[in-house]
């Protein structure tokens, strides 16, 4: 077993393009060779292709990691982004309080939460839930976004959206 182990180590890591073959010994014994022996019949061992992974630039980041250690996609989600804001004209909110909804595809997974940052800023609790309320918001121009988080890791953020607030001033 551990002759015929080191010989498959062997045959891996001979380059790609060397022909690999298989005979008998004089022993009985089944050996490999990147030549084929004089008197012996030898069969062409076909291999499969060999794994290989793409090399990332320098400072590349690295991919997200769920916690079971299996890598997460770059962009879990195909769409996330903020609805029901509105991007021409001022939101009238005479108390800085409203809701705005995240469109999300595919829906929110597992363990996933949203937060929203509003100035770049995080801006109340992680939920789960799509449509997300502010409360006392300052009249003027803001920007939101929205991410998805996993306990502390940050797994995607929308576009920020900026938007004006007006608010009744009350003398």
């Amino acid at each position: 077993m551990g002759r015929g182990f080191l010989f498959i180590l062997l045959v891996i890591a001979l380059p790609a393009a060397a022909q690999i073959y298989k005979y008998t010994d004089a022993d009985g014994n089944t050996a490999y060779s990147n030549q084929p022996p004089d008197g012996v019949k030898a069969q062409p061992v076909e291999l499969p292709p060999l794994n290989s992974v793409e090399s990332q630039p320098p400072g590349a980041p690295a991919p997200p990691v769920e916690a079971n250690g299996r890598e997460q996609p770059r962009n879990a989600y195909e769409v996330l982004e903020l609805t029901d804001l509105p991007t021409e004209e001022a939101l009238r909110a005479n108390n800085g309080t409203f809701t705005v909804s995240v469109l999300i595809k595919p829906r929110l997974q597992g363990p996933h939460l949203l937060r929203l940052l509003l100035d770049d800023q995080p801006y109340g609790q992680p939920s789960n839930v799509p449509i997300l309320q502010l409360v006392n918001v300052d009249r003027g121009e803001h920007s939101l976004a929205v991410q998805v988080i996993d306990g502390k890791n940050l797994v995607q953020q929308s576009p920020a959206v900026t938007f004006t607030v007006q608010r009744v001033h009350k003398p």
